[in-house]
């Protein structure tokens, strides 16, 4: 079985960033980490809008989501701090998939950076579109210096079905003249960006918990 992941993107412009973080960091995280199945948690702010959140969770599967273990902890069963603070964000992208590339690879510990690109193809050109991405796109993206870990993810749920993660040495590599020679190296077929739909481009730096 695929190892999966969960994804959690939103704006907490609305919610004071002590309270916001004193939540993910003492209470959220801490609960998923007790969960069976969770493998890597990761969090990440937006690099130039430090309101915006991304919380990155390498699962042994997506089956995990269906268990004892997290049913305990999320739905109805969110805590009342986590329903109140909730309440208030805008939810950019809730995501549950499974890794399609490269195998089982997990997140890097130390990254400084990540690149989350999501989008959907139009179903008659998902066939091109994934082989432009698997022989393509993220080979080229993969060995440009300061790229520490390239993977895909599929859903089956509506909304956005592909998220491509890149973790980086600092979010500035996605800036730097090499990254921008290999993604103009490999440029998306045109019958395929005429059908994507559910575009999302987030370039985070690691979150570091104030002292």
């Amino acid at each position: 079985m695929s190892k999966g992941v969960l994804i959690a993107a939103m704006d907490f412009s609305n919610v004071a960033a002590d309270e916001f973080n004193d939540w993910y960091d003492t209470e959220h995280i801490p609960e998923r980490r007790n969960v069976p199945g969770f493998l890597t948690l990761q969090r990440w702010i937006g690099a130039e809008n430090p309101r915006q959140s991304v919380a990155t969770y390498d699962l042994d599967n997506l089956e995990v989501l269906r268990g004892p273990g997290y049913r305990a902890i999320g739905g109805e069963n969110l805590s009342p701090w986590s329903k109140r603070v909730t309440a208030k964000v805008e939810r950019l992208l809730r995501y549950e998939g499974e890794q399609i590339l490269p195998g089982d690879a997990a997140a890097p510990a130390r990254a400084g950076g990540l690149l989350l690109v999501g989008m959907t193809p139009g179903p008659d050109v998902e066939t091109a579109f994934n082989a432009w991405y698997d022989k393509e796109h993220v080979p080229a993206l993969a060995g440009v210096p300061g790229v520490l870990c390239a993977r895909r993810f599929r859903t089956g749920a509506s909304g956005t079905k592909y998220i491509a993660l890149y973790h980086l040495e600092a979010p500035e590599v996605v800036d730097s003249a090499a990254w921008k020679r290999a993604s103009g190296s490999t440029p998306m077929p045109q019958k395929v960006r005429d059908q994507i739909t559910h575009r999302l481009r987030l370039v985070c730096r690691n979150y570091v918990r104030a002292t």
